[in-house]
């Protein structure tokens, strides 16, 4: 006889899971269509059949070091099959959501994006610290050409956003940890460091999307995104640290390089932000599976763009009167993209790599798995009556 495994149920946890997924995670039945349609779901590693019981039974401890939520590319190919309606690709959102808010560092900024309340004073905090050091002599303005750093001087800026960056990079270190221990205390075990560089290459090609038949249309949206905003990040920061040390004299020429370089990273993001956007606007489904956490940063992201390049723009037609207003609101919306880092979706990239790393291995073997029957038996201890379709212990 198979061993008896004791279950503790977290109603809270369903409760949050079911919210942040739209309401519809009672309604699956296990019929394992969603698996069966799933072309990323492996046989060691299946989903989200597996995942979305164990959510309706509050399997908190579970769930969150399963690596097989983040394998999940949210393609949507489960929910447009699902014939009851149950949004399996919202719940792997949802618990992906639950994750990062458990894994974050200090624990009660998990929740700092989840809902509008707390998103919103976020990026307030982020604009009256932006305010505060921009309030210099009105007399600075009397120089020309207008420059941005007249009213925002780097010598104030640079160290405050690096001072940010700084809690930034303790904060996802510390997450990352709690990341991996989750991992192997669910049972991941393959090596994490070597299989890091095809992870990364597998996610930088979006491979995996071109899988998926729903989300074919996310894909260039998403190619266009990470790539727009990995160039602006690497730009900005080559130029922070280059400003600091003397190495760069800012501000830049018009024709720099650098300059460049970033306007069309920012229109790149732009362009992928939108068609992001219009996918959820004109697709029912993702519409309505669509969080506040999803808008927030889209919002974020494509804000960052737009103002930008308006305050690029602007700069070069030299009107003061939108210049300095619209290149504040590009400083607050970038230090609060910052300070969200570790608690927003910007953290999947990190999380994801690491699990499609620990998990290579597994990835290679031939096949698509379906839930097989067996495995052991399941005693909930509120009680019996868990289904016996839970698949293999993982």
């Amino acid at each position: 006889m198979a061993d008896a495994l004791m279950l503790q149920p977290d109603p809270e946890f369903v409760r949050e899971v079911n919210a942040n997924s739209g309401g519809e995670l009672k309604k699956c039945f296990q019929c394992a269509t969603c698996t069966s349609v799933c072309s990323l779901s492996t046989e060691a590693r299946p989903f989200p059949r597996k995942q979305v019981l164990e959510a309706q039974w509050g399997l908190k401890d579970r769930l969150l070091g399963d690596p097989a939520i983040w394998l999940c590319h949210d393609c949507a190919d489960c929910t447009a099959r699902c014939p009851r309606g149950a949004r399996p690709s919202a719940v792997m959102d949802a618990l992906r959501m639950a994750a990062i808010r458990r894994m974050a560092f200090p624990r009660f900024m998990g929740s700092l994006v989840g809902d509008m309340e707390t998103g919103l004073i976020v990026l307030f905090i982020s604009a009256l610290l932006l305010l505060a050091i921009a309030l210099l002599p009105i007399s600075k303005f009397a120089v020309r050409p207008f420059v941005f750093a007249q009213m925002f001087p780097k010598d104030r800026l640079e160290p405050m956003f690096f001072a940010v960056g700084a809690f930034v990079v303790l904060a996802l270190t510390i997450g990352t940890v709690r990341f991996i221990r989750a991992l192997r205390a669910a049972g991941a075990r393959g090596p994490i460091l070597p299989a890091l560089v095809p992870a990364l290459l597998e996610i930088l090609r979006h491979r995996r999307f071109g899988n998926c038949n729903a989300g074919q249309t996310r894909r260039l949206g998403h190619l266009l995104t990470l790539y727009g905003f990995v160039g602006l990040a690497a730009m900005g920061t080559a130029v922070g640290i280059g400003s600091m040390f003397g190495l760069i004299d800012t501000p830049l020429p018009n024709l720099y390089p650098l300059k460049i370089f970033a306007n069309v990273c920012a229109l790149v993001l732009v362009i992928g932000i939108s068609i992001l956007v219009a996918k959820r606007l004109t697709d029912p489904e993702k519409r309505a599976g669509s969080s506040f956490c999803d808008w927030y940063f889209l919002a974020l992201l494509g804000g960052i763009g737009l103002t930008g390049i308006l305050s690029e723009g602007l700069r070069l037609a030299q009107s003061l009167d939108w210049m300095f207003f619209i290149y504040y609101v590009h400083l607050s919306l970038v230090l609060t993209l910052f300070l969200c880092t570790p608690y927003s979706k910007f953290v999947h990239f990190l999380y994801r790599t690491i699990a499609m790393a620990a998990t290579w291995q597994e990835s290679k073997s031939p096949g698509r798995g379906q839930l097989r029957p067996g495995g052991p038996e399941v005693v909930s201890s509120e009680g019996p009556g868990l289904p016996h379709v839970m698949g293999t212990r993982s």
